[in-house]
C-alpha cells in the first residue's frame, strides 16, 4: 500500500519533489565548492588517510576489507581520476535531482557516493542523504514526475521501444 502511494500518488510526487530538491541542493553545492574552490580538489590526502586508518569493528578487524582493497589498489593510484569524477559527479547528481531529469539514475549514483563516504568512515549528513535517496529511488518515475522526467522518460521509452521493434524485425528476417 505504501509502495503504491510512493510510486503512483500525485501528493507523493509533490513530497518527493521537496525531498529531491533538498538532496539535490546538498549534492550540487558540495560539487560546486569542489569545482570552484580556491584550490583544486584533491582526493589524495583523504584516500591516504582512509587507507592508513581504516574503519575498524569493535573487535579491531577491518570493517570493509574489500572496499579498502579497492581504495588501495585502484582509487589511490588513480587519484587524479577521482579528483575529476567526485566533484563533477556530485554536481551532476545535484543538477539531475533539482531538475528532476533522470532522477532515479541521479539518486542511484548519489547513493553510491554516500555509501562510499560511509564505508570510508565519514558520517556527516550521509545517513540522512542515504535514507532520502532510497525513498527517491523506491519512488521511481513518480519522484521526477514534477520535473524534466515527465518529458525525458516518455521520450526514452518511445525511442527504445522503436529501437527494440526494429531489432526484432531484423532478427525475424
Amino acid at each position: 500500500m505504501f509502495n503504491k502511494f510512493l510510486r503512483e500518488n500525485k501528493v507523493a510526487s509533490y513530497l518527493l519533489t521537496l525531498i529531491r530538491l533538498y538532496v539535490g541542493y546538498e549534492f550540487l553545492m558540495a560539487g560546486w565548492e569542489k569545482l570552484t574552490g580556491p584550490k583544486p580538489f584533491d582526493a589524495t590526502g583523504f584516500l591516504m588517510g582512509v587507507t592508513q586508518h581504516p574503519v575498524l569493528s569493535p573487535v579491531k578487524a577491518i570493517e570493509y576489507p574489500t572496499y579498502l582493497a579497492f581504495l588501495k589498489g585502484f582509487a589511490l593510484p588513480n587519484a587524479h581520476l577521482f579528483n575529476t569524477i567526485v566533484p563533477l559527479g556530485e554536481f551532476l547528481v545535484g543538477l539531475g535531482l533539482i531538475l528532476g531529469c533522470l532522477t532515479t539514475a541521479a539518486a542511484f549514483f548519489g547513493l553510491v557516493m554516500n555509501f562510499s563516504y560511509v564505508m570510508a568512515g565519514v558520517v556527516s549528513s550521509n545517513p540522512l542523504d542515504i535514507l532520502l535517496g532510497v525513498i527517491i529511488l523506491a519512488a521511481g518515475f513518480n519522484a521526477g514526475r514534477i520535473g524534466l522526467d515527465s518529458w525525458v522518460v516518455p521520450f526514452i521509452r518511445k525511442y527504445t521501444a522503436k529501437r527494440n521493434n526494429i531489432d526484432a524485425i531484423r532478427q525475424r528476417a
